[in-house]
Order: structure tokens, then sequence, then C-alpha cells
């Protein structure tokens, strides 16, 4: 029932994220592919500042609080993952302009 009446609170809140998804889908898919590897670039610097806020949110947090260190280490990892991955997207999209033999 507490996310029921925290939905029905936040209303404005919960529009403007389906907005923004609906947004950032459209945006998103017409992006030509030339742009992609600078999009990508950013991307990856973002979710580099998020594994850093992690850390610092896990490094502040007790060692009691286990929301927040489990949270912190997911976001961690996920943010790892991201960051590998989109460097790996930017050098297949790299491979593809340059000269072939």
């Amino acid at each position: 029932m507490e996310l029921i009446d925290f939905l029905g609170q936040n209303i404005e809140m919960v529009y403007i994220v389906i907005l923004s998804i609906f947004v950032g889908v459209e945006v998103i898919g017409n992006v030509p592919s030339v742009l992609h590897t600078p999009l990508m670039s950013g991307a990856n610097a973002i979710h580099g500042v998020v594994i850093v806020g992690a850390i610092i949110v896990m490094l502040n947090s007790s060692p009691d609080n286990f929301l927040a260190l489990g949270l912190g280490s997911l976001a961690v990892f996920l943010g790892t993952l991201n960051v590998v991955g989109g460097f790996v997207v930017t050098d297949r999209m790299l491979e593809m302009f340059k000269k072939k033999k």
C-alpha cells in the first residue's frame, strides 16, 4: 500500500518519467550512425561518474546498512558493465570507418 500511496502523491513525477522515456526513445532512435561514437563516449563518461558516486555512497554508509551497500554494489557492477560495453561498441564502430587493406 505504501507504493500506491507514494505514486498517488507523486503522480506528476510518474508522468514526467513516462514522458521522458518516450522522448528518449524517439531521440535515440533518430540518431544517425555517424553520431553514435561521440554519444557513446559521453554515455561512458556519465556512467563513470555513476560508478564513482556509488563508491562514495558505499564508503560513507555504515556497515550495518545493507540496503545502501547492496544498491551501491549493484550500481558499481552495472555501471562497470555499461562502461566496458560502451567502449567495446565504440571500438567496433571505429573499426567500421577504418580503411580495409
